[in-house]
C-alpha cells in the first residue's frame, strides 16, 4: 500500500510540474508591454482591441497573455454588483426558474455597465477574456462553479458563485481566473486593484484548492471530489502568489492529542525559494507564533512539525514570508 501511495504522489507532482513548466522558455515582457501601451482602450470595439493586443505577437500563449493582463489591469471589480447578485442567488436558491429569469434580465444591465464603465464581476471578466480570445482565434470557454473563500463554500458546496476560464494553447487546456488576478475587496468593501500573476495558467492541482467546476471535466488533471474540496484547508490569493500546493494536513479541521506532533507539508512550484515559514495565530489582533521544528526541504517539498501543548481550539495560519497562505482549525484534546 505504501508503494501505491508513493507512486500516486510522484504522479501527482509530475502532473503539477509539467503544467507550470510548459511555457518556462517564453518571455512575456513584450506581451505585458503591449497590454500596458493599450491601457485605457475602449471596449466599444472588441475586435479592434483584440487586434491591438495580439497582432504583433507570434505565439498563442503570448497573445493570450496580452489579453489576460490587459483585462486584469483595465477592468475594475464591481463590489456592488457582486453583492446584489449574491443576494438574489440566496433569495432564489430554491427557485431555479426565477433565478434564471432574473439572471437573464440582469445580464443585459451588467454587460452595458461593463462596456460603459469597465466595471464588472466574475461573469463579466470571464466573458471578456473569452470574447477577446475568440477574436484572436484562440479557443477559450467560460467555466462556472464554486469559488471557495473565507465567506463562501466553507463547510459544503452551498452555492455556485464564481466563473473563470479554460483556454486551449498548443492543443492543451489551461485554467485561469482574471477576476481574482485583478485584485480584491478590502475591509471597507471597496475594490483594490492588485494584479496576482498566480492565477494565470494556474497549476490545476493548486487551482482545485479554491475552484470547483460544475462540469468536472474542467478539473483537468486534478482528482478532487466535492467532499475533498470543502474538507481541505482554506487557501488564499497569496497561495497562488507563492505557488504552493498543500499536502498535509489534508483537512482544514483537525483533532489532535495534547503534545502530539502535527506534520505539515507543502509543495513549492518555485524553482528556488528561501521563503521564511511560520505557523501563527492571532490573539486580540496580535500575532503569536507556534514553535515549529524538523524543517526540511526535499526537492521542493517543505516539511516541518509542530506540537500543541495546551487544550483548546485554535485557528492556525500557515505563513510564508509576510503572507498567510492557508488556514487550519486545530482542536487539542487530552490523549
Amino acid at each position: 500500500m505504501k508503494i501505491i501511495i508513493l507512486l500516486f504522489s510522484i504522479l501527482f507532482f509530475n502532473i503539477s510540474n509539467a503544467q507550470v513548466s510548459d511555457f518556462k522558455n517564453i518571455d512575456f515582457t513584450i506581451a505585458d508591454n503591449i497590454a500596458k501601451l493599450n491601457e485605457g482602450e475602449s471596449l466599444q470595439n472588441l475586435a479592434l482591441l483584440s487586434h491591438k493586443l495580439t497582432s504583433k505577437l507570434h505565439t498563442e500563449v503570448e497573445k493570450f497573455r496580452a489579453i489576460y493582463t490587459w483585462v486584469c489591469n483595465n477592468i475594475e471589480g464591481d463590489v456592488y454588483q457582486h453583492n446584489k447578485v449574491a443576494r438574489k442567488r440566496k433569495k432564489f436558491k430554491n427557485d431555479s426558474v426565477q433565478l434564471i429569469k432574473w439572471n437573464n434580465e440582469y445580464k443585459i444591465v451588467a454587460f452595458k455597465k461593463l462596456l460603459k464603465h469597465n466595471k464588472t464581476m466574475c461573469t463579466g471578466y470571464a466573458y471578456l477574456i473569452k470574447e477577446l480570445a475568440f477574436l484572436a482565434n484562440i479557443e477559450c470557454v467560460i467555466v462556472d462553479g464554486y469559488g471557495r473563500t473565507v465567506n463562501s463554500n466553507i463547510e459544503k458546496l452551498d452555492m455556485a458563485n464564481h466563473s473563470w476560464n479554460a483556454v486551449k494553447l498548443d492543443n492543451k487546456w489551461y485554467l485561469c481566473d482574471a477576476t481574482w488576478s485583478s485584485g480584491y475587496t478590502d475591509s471597507n468593501n471597496s475594490f483594490v486593484s492588485d494584479y496576482n500573476d498566480g492565477y494565470f495558467l494556474a497549476n490545476p492541482i493548486l487551482f482545485s484548492k479554491s475552484h470547483y467546476p460544475i462540469d468536472k471535466k474542467w478539473l483537468l488533471n486534478s482528482i478532487v471530489s466535492n467532499s475533498i474540496f470543502v474538507d481541505s484547508p482554506l487557501v488564499y490569493a497569496e497561495t497562488f502568489k507563492h505557488k504552493v500546493i498543500l499536502v498535509s494536513p489534508s483537512k482544514m479541521n483537525i483533532e489532535v492529542s495534547k503534545n502530539t506532533a502535527v506534520n505539515f507539508e507543502f509543495k513549492t512550484l518555485k524553482q528556488n525559494t528561501s521563503d521564511k515559514i511560520s505557523l501563527i495565530q492571532f490573539l486580540k489582533n496580535n500575532e503569536s507564533d507556534f514553535p515549529i521544528y524538523d524543517i526540511k526541504n526535499e526537492n521542493g517539498i517543505i516539511k516541518f512539525k509542530s506540537k500543541f501543548k495546551w487544550l483548546g481550539f485554535y485557528d492556525v495560519h500557515l505563513k510564508i514570508d509576510d503572507d498567510i497562505v492557508a488556514t487550519y482549525t486545530i482542536k487539542v484534546k487530552n490523549s
